[in-house]
């Protein structure tokens, strides 16, 4: 039985495919977990800072804070708009669609496989802050890291989708990934990365909510670092934001694919 397309076999067929590909680049993937030390950097400056009483978190809040955010972000990283535009754009789109599957569960797949292979450079990084702050170990709970690893799920889903539909965008522009780069700022400004989201005056709070990117950062690292956090209002905003977008992506899609000339040699 297929759901969404999908049976057991082919799951299991398209993440072992995918795993097995991103292992042959294991080692740019590990140059990638590498990269995202920003929330590192944040935790230095505001460490150092004497408006870190502002951030209502103490030391060790602060610190778990950030760790979390780190590990939140290596596992909702999203990047299929780039790789759909090259698929589009070197005529590699063309097979998948005659293929019996939506193409994007194969970029679904894609992205699964390189968090898997991600997984332990991820780990060997939070092994090596805890030797450098061994005051901010811990482990939470079963119940807390079932949550966290939920609203870091459903923050991959939200940013996925929200790059799909930028991505879909490639059958009417060859450089949709340009309009991609466009809300990198707020997104590194209102998710979370630089600093948690109570460090905002309250009317940017205001606007922040209105937007997917506190669920994507900042709301599950607070879930993965214990802090008081409504969940309830969290997972529900997540919810939405997934419920918004999954119409428009296959919306667009759809009419996009009419629209679809092959490209490439």
């Amino acid at each position: 039985m297929r759901i969404f397309g999908l049976n057991r076999r082919i799951v299991r067929v398209l993440l072992g495919s995918q795993y097995a590909h991103m292992l042959e680049y294991r080692a740019e993937i590990a140059l990638w977990a590498l990269s995202g030390v920003l929330p590192f950097i944040m935790l230095s400056v505001w460490s150092c800072s004497e408006a870190r009483s502002g951030l209502g978190l103490d030391g060790v809040a602060l610190d778990r804070y950030f760790l979390s955010a780190y590990l939140v972000r290596q596992f909702s990283v999203v990047w299929v708009v780039y790789a759909f535009e090259e698929d589009a754009l070197l005529g590699r789109l063309s097979p998948y669609l005659l293929q019996p599957l939506h193409p994007l569960w194969r970029y679904v797949a894609a992205h699964l496989g390189e968090q898997l292979t991600r997984l332990p450079f991820a780990a060997l990084i939070a092994a090596i802050f805890f030797a450098v702050q061994p005051q901010a170990f811990w482990l939470p709970s079963l119940g807390g890291f079932l949550l966290a690893w939920l609203a870091t799920w459903m923050a991959f889903a939200i940013a996925f989708l929200f790059q799909s539909l930028i991505a879909a965008l490639c059958f009417w522009s060859e450089k949709a990934s340009a309009l991609e780069r466009l809300q990198f700022i707020p997104f590194v400004f209102l998710s979370g990365l630089l600093a948690p989201l109570t460090a905002f005056p309250p009317a940017v709070r205001a606007v922040a909510q209105w937007t997917p990117f506190p669920y994507l950062i900042d709301f599950p690292a607070r879930v993965l670092a214990g802090q008081p956090v409504d969940l309830m209002a969290g997972f529900g905003a997540q919810l939405a934001w997934i419920a918004l977008l999954l119409p428009l992506v296959l919306l667009l899609w759809r009419v996009g694919v009419r629209r679809y000339s092959a490209m490439g040699a």
